[in-house]
C-alpha cells in the first residue's frame, strides 16, 4: 500500500512508472478531482486542519509508543531487582523482558480496536513490473509523493494494517543496527578482561572463525534438505533458494550467550570457561554478519543466479576478507586517533567535554565504517578493544569512571530494549510464516551445527594445548550456544521475501526457546557438569582436569607474545604515558626521535612498568606458578615479596605454607557467602602433607 509523505521528488523520475499505476490510482484522482469541484475555493483551509489533525494525531502516537517501551524497560528493572534480591536465577532479565514484550504486544494485537480508514474495497491493477517504490502524482496542480511501505497479507487487510498503534511500534530495521547495536557491542570491546581474553586467543579465533564457518554451512545443506522436504509434502509456498538456506546459516551461527554470562559472572565461573564463551559470541557475531553480507553478494554469472559458480565463489570468500580487514582497520584506527587526542591531555580539565568526545568518536565508528561500505559492528568492536588499551589510560581519573558507567548502561538499555521488542514484535509483525517443519528442522540443524563446531574443533585444539578444554567445559559450550540480539537484527533487516519471513519467524522463536530454556538451566548445568564457580578472576592459578596447571610461556598464544613485546616497547609508549621511554627501546641512531615522542610523564612512571597484559608473559625458564606475594617453582624455590626483618631476610614461611595458607584464607571467604570452592589436589601433593588429604 502507498503512504503519503511530506517531502517532495522530481515529477520526470517517476513519471515511467506512474503510467504503469495510474489505473490503481484511478479512484484516488477521481475522488480528489470531485472534492475539489464541490469545494471550489473553499477546500483549502478543511483540508490544512484535517492535515494538522493528523499531524497532531501521529505525534500523539509517537509519544504512547515509546512511553510503551519504556514502561517496559522500567517495569523489567524493578523485576530484576526483585530477583536479585530474592537470588532467583531460574530467569535471566532479558528472558523477563522478553515476556513483558509478549503481553504488551498480546494487548496490542487484540485488545486494541483497529481503525480503519478504508470503507471500501481497495482498488486493484496487474502490473507487468513489481511495484515501483516511489510515487509522484499531481493532484490539481499540488504536487504529492507516495512510497512503498510493504506488503500486507490480504486477511489482516482491514484490521492489523489499519491499526495504526501496531505500526508505530514496529521501528524500521536500520534502528536496530544505527542506535541500539553500536552500544552493545562498543561494550562488549571496551569491557573485554584483556589477560583472559589474550591468554585464549588461539582458541577463541578458532571458535569464531572456523567455528562459525562450519555451522554456517552445516545449517545451511541441512535446511536446503528440509526445504525440499517441505517442498515434496506440498508445505512450500514459494521459492527458497540454496543460498537463503546459507543466509540463514549464517545469521543464525551467531551466538549471544548473555544469559549465561551474566550467571558466570554472578558465580564467579571458571576464567577461562567465561573467556572462551565470551570471546567466541562477540568476534561470531563480527563473523557472522559480514560472512551474511559476503553470502548475499554471491552472483553467479548466467541465467540460472542460485547455481554454484567457482568464480563467484572466490569473489564472496575475498569480500569476506576485504570488509573483515578493513572493517577492523577502521577500527583500530579511530581507537588510535582518539588516544593521540587524549595524549596531548588538552580536556582533561574538562572530563564532561573529554567524555563527550570519547562517546561521539566510538560511536562515529560505526557510521563510518557503514558509510564506506565495511561492517559497522567489526569495526565498533575493535574500536573498543582499542579504546580500553589506550584511550582509557590518557582518560583523567573522573572521565574513566564516567566512560565505563556511561557505555555500561547504554548496553544495559539497547540490550533489554531489543529483547523487549522481541516479545512484541511475535505479534505485532505483519507477515510471519509459520512453517512446522522449518521450525522443527532449524532446531535440529542448529544442535548439529553448534555440536559439529564446538567438539572437533576443542579436539584439535588440545592437540596444542598445555591448558586442556576439558569434556565438562566443551558440555558447557554446546550447552551456552544461545542466540539473540545479533541474530534477531540480521533475521529483521530483510523481511521482504517469503524466504526471508519465514526465517525471522523461525529465528524469533529460536531465541525464545534458546533464552528461557538454555538460560533458565544455566546454574544447573554448572552443578552437573562440576564446573568451578567462586573463582577469583585475579587469580593465576588455574586448576584444570584433576590438577594443578601451572602457565608457562607457552600456554600464552604465540600471536599475542609477538604482539605484547612490540605494544609494550613502542606503541604504549607513543599512545599513552605508560610504558617504558622509547629512549631504552628504540635504537641509539634514534634517539632524537625518541627523545620527541615520549612524554615526561612516561620518564616519571618508568618505575612501574608492570600492566595487566604482562601477566601473561612468563619468561622461558621452568614452570612458574606465582600465588599472591610467593612464586614457586617446579624446582622447589621459592621467593617472597613480603616484608624484611631487621636481619635483611625475608619474614615468612616456605612456599607450601604460603599456598595453604591462602587457600585456607580463600576457602574460609567463600565458605561464608554460601559457595564452596573445591581444588582438585594431585598425589604427590598429599605425599608431601605426610599422608593427610
Amino acid at each position: 500500500y502507498l503512504v503519503k509523505r511530506k517531502f517532495h521528488d522530481s515529477w520526470w523520475k517517476c513519471a515511467p512508472q506512474c503510467r504503469s499505476v495510474l489505473p490503481a490510482l484511478a479512484v484516488v484522482l477521481i475522488q480528489a478531482a470531485w472534492v475539489s469541484a464541490e469545494d471550489g475555493g473553499g477546500g483549502g483551509g478543511m483540508e490544512e486542519l484535517a492535515t494538522e489533525k493528523e499531524a497532531e494525531e501521529s505525534h500523539r502516537q509517537d509519544s504512547v509508543s515509546l512511553l510503551t517501551f519504556i514502561l517496559l524497560l522500567t517495569l523489567t528493572i524493578l523485576t530484576i531487582w526483585l530477583f536479585k534480591h530474592r537470588r532467583v536465577r531460574f530467569l535471566h532479565e532479558t528472558g523477563l523482558a522478553m515476556i513483558y514484550g509478549l503481553l504488551v504486544g498480546v494487548i496490542l494485537r487484540y485488545g486494541i480496536p483497529s481503525t480503519s480508514y478504508h470503507n471500501k474495497t481497495p482498488p486493484s491493477c496487474s502490473l507487468k513490473e513489481g511495484p515501483v517504490s516511489t510515487l509522484l502524482l499531481n493532484v490539481s496542480g499540488k504536487f504529492f509523493e507516495y512510497t512503498l511501505k510493504g506488503e500486507i497479507n490480504s486477511r489482516e487487510i482491514h484490521n492489523v494494517e489499519q491499526n495504526d498503534m501496531l505500526r508505530k511500534v514496529t521501528f524500521d530495521p536500520e534502528v536496530f543496527f544505527n542506535i541500539l547495536l553500536p552500544p552493545i557491542i562498543f561494550h562488549a570491546g571496551y569491557s573485554l578482561k584483556k589477560r583472559h581474553f589474550f591468554r585464549n586467543l588461539g582458541s577463541i579465533l578458532t571458535y569464531a572463525f572456523l567455528g562459525t564457518a562450519i555451522s554456517c554451512f552445516v545449517i545451511g545443506n541441512l535446511m536446503y534438505g528440509v526445504v525440499k522436504l517441505m517442498q515434496v509434502v506440498g508445505q512450500l509456498t514459494d521459492k527458497f533458494y540454496y543460498t537463503d538456506c546459507l543466509f540463514f546459516g549464517a545469521i543464525i551461527s551467531a551466538t549471544d550467550p548473555v544469559t549465561v554470562l551474566a550467571i558466570f559472572n554472578e558465580l564467579h565461573a571458571d576464567v577461562d570457561l567465561y573467556a572462551l564463551l565470551f570471546g567466541e559470541s562477540v568476534m561470531n557475531d563480527a563473523v557472522a554478519i559480514v560472512l551474511s553480507s559476503s553470502i548475499v553478494a554471491y552472483q553467479p554469472a548466467g541465467v540460472n543466479t542460485h547455481t554454484f559458480d567457482a568464480s563467484a565463489f572466490f569473489k564472496s570468500v575475498g569480500i569476506f576478507l576485504g570488509i573483515f580487514s578493513g572493517s577492523f582497520a577502521m577500527g583500530a584506527v579511530t581507537g588510535v586517533v582518539t588516544a593521540l587526542i587524549s595524549f596531548q591531555y588538552i580536556l582533561h580539565c574538562f572530563p564532561l567535554l573529554e567524555t563527550a568526545l570519547f562517546f561521539l568518536m566510538s560511536w562515529s565508528t560505526f557510521l563510518l565504517a557503514e558509510a564506506c561500505g565495511f561492517t559497522g559492528v567489526v569495526a565498533v568492536l575493535f574500536c573498543g578493544i582499542t579504546q580500553a588499551h589506550y584511550t582509557y589510560n590518557n582518560l583523567s581519573e573522573e572521565s574513566t569512571k564516567r566512560t565505563k558507567q556511561l557505555f555500561e548502561v547504554l548496553h544495559f538499555l539497547a540490550e533489554n530494549f531489543i529483547f523487549s521488542y522481541m516479545g512484541l514484535a511475535l505479534f505485532t509483525f505483519q507477515n510471519h510464516v509459520f512453517s512446522p517443519i522449518f521450525i522443527v528442522g532449524a532446531f535440529i540443524a542448529i544442535f548439529i551445527g553448534r555440536a559439529s563446531n564446538i567438539y572437533p574443533l576443542s579436539f584439535l585444539l588440545n592437540l596444542g594445548r598445555r591448558h586442556k578444554i576439558g569434556g565438562n567445559f566443551q558440555h558447557m559450550m554446546m550447552f551456552a550456544g544461545l542466540r539473540g540480539a545479533m541474530a534477531f537484527a540480521l533475521a529483521i533487516r530483510d523481511t521482504a521475501t517469503y524466504a526471508r519471513q519465514m526465517m525471522f519467524t523461525t529465528t524469533l522463536l529460536i531465541v525464545f526457546f534458546t533464552v528461557w530454556v538454555f538460560g533458565g538451566g544455566t546454574t544447573p548445568m554448572l552443578s552437573w557438569l562440576h564446573i568451578r564457580v567462586g573463582v577469583d578472576p585475579d587469580q593465576d592459578l588455574q586448576p584444570c582436569g584433576d590438577s594443578f596447571q601451572s602457565k608457562t610461556k607457552q600456554e600464552s598464544a604465540w600471536l599475542f607474545r609477538l604482539w605484547y613485546t612490540f605494544d609494550h616497547n613502542y606503541l604504549k609508549p607513543i599512545l599513552t604515558h605508560s610504558g617504558p621511554p622509547l629512549t631504552t627501546t628504540l635504537p641509539v641512531c634514534c634517539g632524537p626521535l625518541a627523545h620527541c615522542l615520549t612524554s615526561p610523564q612516561a620518564y616519571e612512571n618508568s618505575e612501574q612498568l608492570r600492566d595487566a597484559d604482562s601477566d601473561l608473559i612468563l619468561t622461558d625458564g621452568d614452570l612458574t606458578l606465582t600465588y599472591g606475594d610467593t612464586a614457586i617453582t617446579a624446582n622447589g624455590a621459592s621467593s617472597s615479596s613480603g616484608p624484611k626483618g631487621l636481619n635483611g631476610k625475608r619474614n615468612g614461611s616456605t612456599s607450601e605454607e604460603a599456598l595453604e595458607r591462602e587457600l585456607d584464607t580463600r576457602e574460609q571467604e567463600l565458605l561464608s557467602r554460601g559457595t564452596r570452592l573445591v581444588f582438585p589436589i594431585e598425589d604427590h601433593d598429599i605425599n608431601a602433607r605426610g599422608g593427610k588429604p
